[in-house]
Parts: structure tokens; sequence; C-alpha cells
């Protein structure tokens, strides 16, 4: 089967799912759980073939934006060289003025294919783990979790920006359901302000999406090319709404001004036309254009960077999070933390560093990279006090993020390797702690700590493996967490810039490590050692250790705990291409900063044009 046709497979196999399991529950409500788990186990198994094709493909060494691969569509034909395009697509959803459309335009590359395999397995381990504690209104309950998968896969395979948008709003709906309909006993109330909370958030996004593509199609500074002067590449207006080619226009629009601006000077002074004024009014253009631009990325970057922020979620707009982890039924906790605050990092590193290049330098960095750290420390001190243990993992969420953001707007490639491995890692460990959460709670019906005592000498199993997955959460070096966390802070210590000092937040952020490895060792000790100390359970059945169901639930996150931790290497030689491609992005930004973004392109009073804004001599 062709690798396209895969990828569809990878949308439409849990949305059949979906619908069987909602038709099933009326006539055969027993198949309802087993169609539910072919249907995830189909989609995982789809998952692992095409990310196994990926790492195949020969890598797009000199791509100045991203390239995905296995497209679904008939290819772009380019008219003039009857070349086509395979990365690029003519499936079309709504086609506008001047040619624009809205496209079906889904692929892989680098930083989505193991966001996508990790979604697709947490999302079996939901079914498996939900199998049976989920007793009422059970078709429903798997019809959502199917449909929260589609969700799911298509943000990260959206490679049309509005695209990408419906489908980040789509999540909001199946994981209200799960959360209002079959959580605990705040559930509505939970369920209502993580609504209202992202759904807010995620509108303030949608207005840096219509943003980005009006800019890019609305450049009032665009020329036409003329005798003496060619404008750069790609700096034209265009309409579109495909992430690729946004990237590239906006690349067009903004890395080459300073050249730009040399251009314009050297076409006055060669063309009999232009007087020494006609000079200086086009060096004055160039200069309006560059606060044009920074104007916009600012504005985009701010709209975009509210909703992604609320996803995260980052410290101080992480309140919906601990009360959301606690309501939420098993699986709906493992899906948010696991794979539902990738979404909004994802958005960063997608969308945000992409399209906003320089004022993620300018405000980015120095704010994102401060609330980091703050979300680090602050997450870890908070789980600290905490006595359930959904809200302990909650808040260790909330400062295992922080470590993505501080890699992230590292603006260099370690640290956004160490950003997209930690995005994985986290969602394999702290998924395999709801999970254990959620096995525990099947159990004793409890989940505070106080409860509980020297668990591990009735539940030997299920302790060997909690104490396994938490020590990947601390970072235990050998597994997972070690490898990520470091890449993290070696890239924020590499950020040597004068606005942001990278060596001090760095430092600051291994006290997450340190406070992560005294609450999770408190957990530990309390649950699991000392006397045994068990809640009581009249009336819930004999408590036994793991069965051979929940055994296939965690070994799968268990082994790739170990195998990320002792063999990282393939996962980041795969992402490799797609993280320079961004890096790259975030350097040319670097590089305008330090040439001067502000530097004056006309001396004052002078009749000669003075200084680019590279710092250099016009000729």
């Amino acid at each position: 089967m062709a690798m396209p046709t895969l990828l569809l497979l990878l949308l439409l196999l849990p949305l059949a799912g979906a619908v069987a399991a909602a038709l099933l529950g009326v006539r055969r409500p027993e198949a309802v759980r087993w169609v539910s788990l072919a249907a995830a186990a189909a989609t995982l198994a789809v998952s692992v073939v095409v990310a196994g094709a990926y790492v195949n493909v020969p890598a797009h060494t000199h791509a100045t934006t991203f390239q995905p691969e296995f497209v679904p569509g008939s290819p772009v034909v380019d008219p003039e060289t009857q070349k086509e395009d395979v990365h690029a697509t003519t499936w079309d959803l709504l086609t506008l003025r001047h040619g624009a459309s809205v496209q079906f335009y889904i692929g892989v590359d680098g930083l989505n294919i193991w966001l996508i395999v990790l979604t697709a397995l947490l999302v079996a381990a939901s079914v498996l783990v939900s199998w049976t504690s989920v007793k009422e209104r059970d078709n429903e309950f798997f019809a959502w979790l199917l449909a929260l998968e589609v969700a799911m896969i298509g943000v990260f395979l959206a490679f049309d920006i509005l695209l990408f948008y419906v489908f980040f709003e789509l999540t909001l709906i199946p994981l209200f359901f799960l959360i209002g309909v079959w959580g605990g006993p705040e559930r509505r109330y939970a369920a209502r302000k993580f609504f209202i909370y992202t759904l807010a958030g995620s509108l303030i996004t949608l207005l840096g999406v219509l943003g980005a593509v009006l800019a890019v199609a609305n450049d009032p500074y665009v020329e036409p090319a003329r005798p003496g002067f060619v404008p750069p590449h790609n700096a034209i207006n265009e309409l579109t709404f495909s992430i690729p080619r946004l990237v590239e226009l906006v690349h067009g629009h903004t890395a080459d001004l300073p050249q730009d601006v040399k251009a314009k000077a050297h076409a006055a002074g060669i063309a009999d036309e232009f007087d020494l004024k006609r000079d200086q009014d086009q060096l004055k253009r160039a200069q309006d254009r560059l606060a044009f631009w920074r104007w916009v990325e600012f504005w985009v970057f701010a709209a975009m960077m509210i909703g992604f922020a609320v996803k995260v979620p980052l410290f101080p707009v992480h309140t919906w999070l601990p009360l959301a982890h606690v309501e939420a039924p098993t699986a709906g906790s493992v899906l948010l933390a696991g794979v539902l605050l990738k979404l909004g990092v994802y958005g960063f590193l997608r969308l945000s560093i992409p399209l906003a290049p320089d004022a993620s330098l300018a405000f980015g960095t120095p704010l994102l990279g401060w609330l980091g750290v703050v979300g680090v420390l602050y997450g870890s001190f908070c789980a600290l006090a905490q006595d359930d243990l959904k809200k302990i993992i909650a808040y260790s969420s909330v400062a295992h993020l922080g470590y993505c953001i501080l890699g992230l707007f590292a603006l260099n490639e370690i640290g956004i390797s160490g950003c997209l491995l930690q995005m994985v890692n986290h969602g394999l460990s702290t998924g395999g702690m709801f999970l254990l959460v959620g096995m525990l709670y099947e159990r004793y019906h409890t989940r505070k700590m106080a409860d509980y005592g020297g668990i591990a000498a009735r539940l030997k199993w299920m302790a060997v493996f909690w104490v396994f997955i938490t020590m990947a959460s601390i970072g235990l070096p050998g597994l997972n967490g070690f490898i990520s966390e470091t890449l993290t802070m070696m890239g924020m210590y590499a950020f040597q810039r004068p606005e942001v000092p990278g060596w001090l937040l760095s430092g600051l952020a291994t006290g997450g490590i340190l406070l992560g490895a005294w609450y999770m060792l408190i957990l530990l000790r309390r649950v699991f050692f000392g006397a045994l100390k068990e809640p009581a359970h009249e009336g819930h059945g004999p408590i036994t250790d793991l069965n051979a169901r929940e055994w296939l639930t965690l070994a799968p996150i268990a082994a790739l705990c170990l195998f990320l931790g002792v063999w990282a290497q393939p996962f980041l030689d795969s992402v490799g291409p797609d993280l320079r491609i961004v890096s790259h992005i975030a350097d040319t930004a670097k590089k305008r900063a330090d040439d001067g973004w502000n530097a004056p392109l006309v001396a004052s009073g002078s009749a000669e044009p003075a200084v680019a804004a590279s710092g250099e001599n016009l000729p």
C-alpha cells in the first residue's frame, strides 16, 4: 500500500472506529471494546510502518522550509519548468479569490512523525486501561476517545495552516465530554474551565494565524522587478495557507532585507534617471519595510503565543490543568498529559518560530525563557505540597513542559532537539504514571498518599513499574528523561546574548531536577514502602497484582523509556534535518539582530546613503 494512503488511514481508522463504537453500543454493546481496541491497534501499527518508511527517506540537506513526505493527492506541477513537487498537494477544500485555496494538505516530517507514533501508542494504552473501569455509556466513551485521536493526529499531520487550526480546535470537544461525563465529582466545573480557558486562547491564536496569512499577501513595500534591481527571492505578495509556503515567503520578505537595501542603492547609482534624493527615498522605504515586518511579527507572535501558552500550559495560565487532571477519567489524564499539552509546544515549533523568527528572538526568548524556568520551579514546589497522586503528576507536567520551552526558545539545534525529545519522553513517562494511578485507583478507589503505605508487599509488579517509570520521569541516567532534559539545558546554556542570560536560566532549571527527585521519591516511599497500610476496599473484590491486559498496557511504554535512555541517537538523527531548518531560520534572525535591526539606514542630514542595516557602507 502506498505511503500517502497509509497517511490517510491514520485519520480514517480511528474515525471509523469512533463511528462503529457509537453505533455498536445500541445493538452489540459487548463488541464496543474490541472494535475500539482494533481501531487503536491498527492506527498504531500504521504509524509504526509510516515512521519506519520515513527514517529511510533521504534528508533534504539544503531545504529552507518544511518538506513533508508522503503527501496524499496529486503533486503540484510548476507551470514554467513542468517539474512535480511531491511535497505539495492539489487537494483543495475551499477555493478563494486569486486562486488561493484551503487544502487537505497533510504529511510527515521530523517534527511530527514521532509525536504521531506517541499519540497512537497512548490511545491504544488508554483503551486498554479503560477496559473495566468505564461501566456507563461505554460506547459513547470509546467513540469520543477515538474521535480525540483523529483530532490530535490531524494537528500533527496538517501542513495547511487553517487545517491545523481546525484540528487544534476539534481536540477540545471530545476531551470536554470525556471529562464532563466520565470524570470525578467536580467534573462539570473542570470541563467548563478547561473548555473556556483553551477556547479563549485558541481564538486569539486564530488572529495570529490570519495575521500571518494576510501580512504575507499584503506587504505594502513589495516592488516589482525593474532594470538594475531584482527583488529578493520570494519577496512577493501571495495569498496562501500552506505552512511550508508561508515560511518560505516570510523568509523571502525578511531574511535579505539588508541586501535588499544595497541592491536598491546600487540600482539608484547606475540608473541615470535616479538622483541622490531618489536614492535616499529608496533607502528610507527599505527602513520602513524593516519596521513594518518587525511590527507584523510582534503581533503575530503575541497572538499565537497566548493560545499556545494556555495549551502547554505555561505559568500563570496553567490553573485549569490540575483540576482537569484530577477530575478526568484515567484515559483523559493520559492523553491530556501525554499528547494534548504537547500541542502548545508543537504550535510554537511549527508556526510561531518559523513565521515570526525575529519576534521569537526579541520577545519570545526573554519572556518565555523566564516563564519556562518559573514553570519548572513553581510546578516542582506545588507538586511537593500535594497529597493527591494525580495532582502531583499534574504539577510535575508543568515543570517538565517548562524544560520543553527552555530548549525550544534557546533557538539552537541542540536546544530544539532536546525540546522535541522531551515532548516524547514526557508523554511516555507521565502517560505511564497516569496509567499506573488509574490501575491503583481501580483497586483501592482513592488517590490520597496518606491512605497508602507498603503497597509493594501486595502489588510487587505494579511497584516495579512505578519505580521504573518514576525514575524515567525524574531523569535517572540510562532512562529517557535524562538525555532530553540535559539537551534542553545545554541548549539554553549555549544561548549567549546580552538580553538573556542563558547560563542563569539553565542553572536555575537544574533546581527542578533536584525538586523532581524529591517529590517523586516521597511519593514512592509513602505509597509503596514502609509498613503495609491498605485503604479500605470492602465490596470491590480481592486485590491482585497486574493482569495480562495491564502488562500489555505498561510494558511497551517502559521498554521505550529504556530504549530512548540508552540509545536516543536514531531519534535525533531522524528529526535532525527538520530541526536544522527551524534552527537556520532562528540563526538568520540572530544575524539580523547582530547586524542592527533598528540601525539607521540613511544618515541624518547627509546627501549620501550612509550605512545599511548590515552595518556596511553602501556602494
